[in-house]
């Protein structure tokens, strides 16, 4: 999950946007559902000032221009917290887009100043029927295709992560750490499912950077600095216990989950976000330095999302799935050159210009994936 600090040549992925005001206080919007099209929300430090407090059913284009000085985020929350579409890391000055698709319904929309607590909320009403994009079968096909991929993904993880509560719990830190790069790679490709529901991504995977003040640090990486830093994980018993129990809660979430066609669009975009905004700078795997484990992971989640949509490309976008096919490839053999034996070179063991090459790769590919969800949402 990123922090507020991002290095200036990071990706600019595809974002969000929606109706938020200041304080919790719905914000003002028409008094007719809008047509759907583009909303525009004026994000700051202190406001989330949307355009539209009620959209009509089907795709709606969320826009966000962040006129603060704090890097922000954007969140569409169906009850529960569960998430519906979301933007990360819009930095001060940028303005992104998010397409996302909503059933008639209650929701709030959640700006994040700084990108911690629970953000600057508003009500959402989305009113109306619609056609829904799995109408279409190969739309359909697509998403139960990246079903059966997270469902492979999800089924290791669960095998990976108790191993590494295991050996955390008997105290065997040396295995603990070769085990806890694997185990996170699982994790890693599925992340954008695993984001959906509320606050069980960030008790799993929130680093010390994340927490808003109060706020418990448990899984993935507060065992990363005890395993990296104090080098006692004596008393970590009960927060590996939490990590499983927390990754099998989520995981049977993310097998049961309705996907939409933008879910698998967005998704791409979001971990290519994920290398860009956090595996470059080192800032993911603080302590151990194993980010490109990670970087390799939502690479190949991306390109498993845009392999689903793959027959849908082709049919709409010909010269974009040519495009893609360029890029990623790219991308793949950029960061091949930094494998060492069955995994990858650590992260300070890479130079500036190496990193920067990485960089431009995932640049240059997060441009055309960025181009996916429209051709989705047509």
């Amino acid at each position: 999950m990123p922090t507020a600090l991002r290095l200036s040549f990071g990706v600019l992925a595809l974002a969000g946007l929606t109706a938020c005001g200041s304080g919790g206080a719905p914000a003002a919007g028409p008094s007719k559902p809008a047509a759907p099209g583009k909303i525009t929300v004026a994000a700051s430090d202190t406001e989330c000032k949307v355009a539209a407090s009620e959209v009509a059913a089907g795709t709606t284009t969320f826009t966000i221009t962040n006129g603060g000085s704090k890097v922000t985020e954007f969140y569409v929350y169906a009850p529960g917290d569960r998430v519906m579409a979301e933007v990360e890391n819009i930095v001060p000055g940028l303005t992104r887009e998010l397409i996302a698709e909503l059933p008639a319904g209650a929701y709030e929309t959640a700006c994040k100043p700084g990108m911690i607590g629970k953000g600057i909320r508003n009500a959402l009403k989305v009113t109306g029927e619609h056609k829904a994009l799995t109408a279409d079968a190969k739309l359909a096909d697509a998403v139960t295709s990246y079903k059966r991929y997270v469902k492979s993904q999800s089924d290791t993880l669960l095998v990976k992560t108790q191993e590494f509560v295991d050996a955390v719990k008997a105290g065997k830190i040396d295995e603990a750490k070769e085990l806890f790069p694997v185990s996170r790679t699982y994790w890693e490709r599925i992340e954008p499912v695993a984001e959906i529901f509320g606050d069980l991504d960030p008790a799993i995977d929130a680093r010390e950077a994340d927490l808003a003040e109060g706020e418990e640090w448990t899984g993935f990486h507060k065992i990363e600095k005890d395993l990296w830093i104090t080098k006692d994980i004596s008393e970590d018993g009960p927060v590996a216990d939490k990590l499983i129990t927390d990754v099998k809660t989520i995981v049977a979430k993310a097998n049961a989950a309705e996907l939409t066609p933008l879910d698998l669009a967005n998704g791409a975009k979001e971990l290519l976000d994920e290398v860009a905004t956090g595996k470059i700078t080192g800032e993911e795997d603080i302590w151990s330095h194993t980010d490109l484990w990670d970087f390799d992971a939502n690479l190949e989640g991306s390109k498993a999302a845009v392999q689903s949509l793959r027959p849908v490309l082709e049919e709409r976008a010909p010269d974009l799935v040519k495009t893609l096919d360029e890029k990623f490839a790219a991308a793949e053999a950029a960061l091949a050159v930094h494998q060492k034996g069955d995994g990858w070179r650590l992260h300070d063991e890479l130079s500036k210009a190496e990193l920067k090459t990485l960089s431009d790769a995932i640049n240059a590919l997060g441009e055309p994936i960025s181009k996916i969800a429209p051709v989705v949402a047509k």
